[in-house]
């Protein structure tokens, strides 16, 4: 029987997933977390073939999580679902151990390809993203300045341009006040921005956030 964990943090994006899975792997057993920190305790419990993992949830971030999978259980494939272009998250991705990186607007076959990729070992690249990794690659590194930040200054600046206070990102990711202030300050200096306003500007203009 094929085992398989979703993890994203909207029940109707894990039931569609679900039913998509359903219709190409009869018998498959599903299992749901709505958030990093469950995902993990389930994988504590349970052994899967698969991990279905979003990329940005409350709490841990899924590059956070993505990591300690690959700590704890480097055998399993886990392949990335965002909302984000592969232009933004899916180099940090594949770094972190992802065996696939796939935009929630793909489509039914294409999901269903890129897991049946996986589990034969491979990892899986849409046309776009090869592309992508291909210019990576040609232009030796160099790219825009947020390359520049770790992913977890990354997922602060998200929340900053989103318009979220140190006070309440400080609460949602179970850090101090110094140290997110700490991330901030590296953040305005690496993206050289002088405010949150700027911060904001820059991640819209790099389509960063919604």
């Amino acid at each position: 029987m094929l085992r398989v964990l979703i993890a994203d943090d909207h029940d109707v994006v894990r039931k569609g997933l679900i039913l998509i899975l359903a219709k190409s792997f009869p018998g498959i057993d599903v299992e749901e977390a709505a958030d990093g920190r469950q995902a993990l305790a389930l994988m504590e419990k349970g052994s899967y073939a698969l991990v279905l993992l979003d990329i940005s949830m409350p709490g841990r971030g899924g590059l956070e999580v993505l990591k300690e999978v690959k700590r704890l259980h480097p055998g399993v494939p886990v392949l990335i679902l965002s909302m984000h272009p592969e232009e933004e998250y899916a180099v940090r991705a594949f770094r972190a151990g992802a065996s696939g990186y796939l935009t929630k607007d793909s489509a039914a076959d294409e999901l269903v390809q890129a897991v049946r990729t996986v589990l034969a070992g491979r990892r899986y690249m849409n046309a776009s993203l090869t592309e992508m990794l291909v210019r990576e690659l040609e232009s030796n590194g160099v790219g825009p300045r947020h390359n520049a930040l770790s992913d977890r200054e990354m997922q602060v600046m998200r929340m900053l341009a989103s318009g979220k206070t140190v006070t309440e990102i400080a609460d949602e990711l179970s850090l101090s006040f110094k140290t997110i202030s700490t991330y901030r300050s590296r953040i305005l200096e690496k993206l050289q921005v002088r405010n949150n306003a700027e911060l904001a500007r820059y991640a819209f203009e790099n389509r960063l956030v919604n």
